[in-house]
């Protein structure tokens, strides 16, 4: 202890990085009319963004006299909310989340969105990945004094904005008043992040990192005499919920909405617009527009552009294909416009159980090898006898496009070789999507030959990064820079080392699934355990250690839904 003031001494260098939310998918909802409950809309289209986050999802709403009500856990939106769970969130005005899962965040008290009390009552939801997490967590501990309760840098990111507000010192806020707030906290941290967030009996927001990393707009409708308002990682919600007029908000922008009206600011100076062009590879619906660029063009670009690689390499390697087959769903888009252009018949090969999630994020190899199988079905009239030219996405661990390959092979056919939308993925993303380690990445370190003889291919052809990029931005030229870091390992932020990679790609790594949950995480560095503190002191952001036997702020049963996730808020999934 600091003998003049009583302050825990805090040690930067044994600080330890929190565990990273995967893309995620954001709402908020502001109904004119404050009598009508804004949850089952919500809800609704939470599920038009549950491709965006399959691990658990969550609302909160605010009605009558400021009050917050709270829905959320680990499982699928049509798991957790029912017609008695939707009716007991009241209120005109809300917020949701669907989140990813990933090693390190497994348990409840991590479903977004998150709450604090303080200043003034902010739920908030965030989609995307803080890169300076250890000074932060300094700054909360040493200056601050706030206590982040679980290891998700999405709390810490809504507890810097809660402390810049603090700074206001006044009764009542205003729209000027956040501005100047989220254009402090905007100061403060790095990395990607989309957010909406709303505060008690005001009104919601949104913003977005400086760099446009990860993606939000906004819509309008009709109601009444006034309008409603939308916020929402995708279009198609706006699209689906009869909203118009979606535009996107921009890079270092913050966009509050009250039922008095919007207000729109640039709170952050400019910096490199950069988007991530995985987006527009794997993670957006095809009836999505993110920053004026159509998912679903964009695809059908990429396969041009495939198929004139696709033509090169067939050519140089004396090959002929006879059928073009997609690997289901995200590159049905290109592989029939491939197909096209190289008057090639297309065949849907694959049958999909839709019941199973994506792979590449599962926590264990052994069970998204078999996950692949009960995944899809391979129809033999396709493959008997011929050169199969399979067209994906993306490669990424290669488990699924080896699985896949050997059940072409399976049912008869001769040859198969591999396409592939996007550019050998090399590379971590530190951005929010989570991306197995570099040396899981069947890519790292190889050539597209060792690729091919990796997965069990004859060929494997890749897309070039130069004819991505060029597929995405034509629609809108005003872009002229996106996230690559996966493909070229340079990432737009700055400050990405190899300590911090290191660290990253630990937390990753399949047996850290589940260590978070009330366990101590090891300092990679020092050895010493956070949830001892450094030296003997207790430090900010630790776990409760017991795990699941304390409850704060809540009237339920503690283990309806673990120790600490309803800290403050009561949570009422499952009552």
């Amino acid at each position: 202890m600091n003998p003049k003031n009583g302050s825990s001494k805090f040690h930067p260098q044994a600080v330890v990085p929190l565990t990273r939310p995967t893309v995620c998918g954001i709402l908020g909802l502001l109904l004119h009319d404050p009598n009508t409950d804004s949850a089952a809309e919500i809800c609704e289209g939470l599920s038009l963004l549950q491709h965006r986050g399959q691990d658990a999802c969550g609302i909160v709403t605010c009605g009558p006299k400021g009050r917050f009500y709270q829905c959320k856990a680990n499982g699928m939106v049509r798991d957790i909310f029912d017609s008695n769970s939707i009716a007991r969130l009241i209120g005109g005005m809300g917020v949701g989340h669907v989140r990813y899962p990933t090693a390190g965040s497994f348990n409840n008290a991590e479903a977004q969105p998150f709450y604090v009390n303080s200043p003034y009552g902010i739920v908030f939801a965030h989609n995307g990945n803080l890169i300076n997490t250890s000074s932060l967590l300094q700054f909360m501990d040493a200056t601050a004094h706030r206590h982040i309760n679980t290891s998700s840098d999405s709390e810490l990111l809504l507890n810097i904005f809660a402390n810049n507000l603090q700074q206001t010192g006044k009764f009542r806020i205003n729209e000027e008043d956040i501005f100047t707030a989220l254009g402090g906290m905007m100061q403060q941290v790095k990395g990607a992040y989309a957010c909406v967030a709303m505060l008690a009996g005001f009104g919601i927001m949104a913003f977005r990192d400086p760099n446009g990393i990860r993606p939000v707009g906004m819509a309008v409708r009709k109601s009444g005499t006034g309008n409603d308002y939308l916020f929402s990682s995708e279009s198609v919600v706006a699209d689906a919920g009869g909203f118009g007029e979606w535009q996107d908000v921009k890079p270092g922008e913050a966009v509050i909405i009250t039922r008095s009206g919007v207000s729109r600011r640039q709170v952050a100076p400019s910096a490199t617009f950069a988007p991530d062009i995985f987006e527009y590879v794997y993670f957006a619906r095809p009836d999505s527009v993110l920053d004026g660029i159509s998912v679903y063009r964009s695809r059908m670009a990429m396969g041009d552009a495939l198929a004139d690689e696709v033509q090169r390499v067939l050519t140089e390697n004396n090959l002929t294909v006879d059928v073009v087959i997609p690997v289901p769903d995200t590159s049905r888009v290109a592989a029939l416009n491939l197909a096209q252009k190289l008057q090639l018949p297309y065949r849907e090969g694959f049958v999909k159980n839709r019941y199973v999630g994506r792979t590449f994020i599962m926590p264990g190899q052994e069970m998204r090898k078999k996950n692949v199988r009960r995944k899809l079905n391979a129809m033999a009239l396709e493959f008997v006898g011929k050169n199969v030219l399979l067209v994906d996405d993306s490669i990424v661990r290669g488990t699924t496009s080896k699985e896949i390959v050997q059940m072409a092979k399976d049912v008869g056919a001769k040859k198969v070789i591999v396409a592939s939308c996007a550019p050998p993925i090399r590379f971590s993303n530190v951005y929010g999507i989570d991306m197995p380690s570099r040396t899981e990445l069947v890519a790292h370190g190889r050539d597209t030959d060792s690729i091919a003889s990796a997965i069990g291919a004859d060929l494997v052809i890749f897309q070039t990064l130069p004819d991505l990029v060029e597929s995405v931005r034509q629609f809108n030229p005003a872009i002229t820079t996106f996230d690559c870091s996966v493909f070229t390992g340079d990432y737009v932020t700055g400050d990405v080392d190899e300590k911090y990679l290191s660290h990253l790609e630990s937390l990753r790594a399949d047996n850290a699934r589940g260590k978070a949950m009330g366990l101590a995480v090891e300092v990679q560095s020092t050895g010493h355990e956070r949830s001892n503190g450094i030296n003997g002191v207790k430090t900010n952001g630790v776990h409760n250690e017991r795990g699941s036997d304390v409850t704060l702020g809540s009237d339920i049963h503690p283990t309806v839904n673990g120790s600490d996730d309803t800290v403050g808020l009561h949570n009422s999934w499952n009552t």
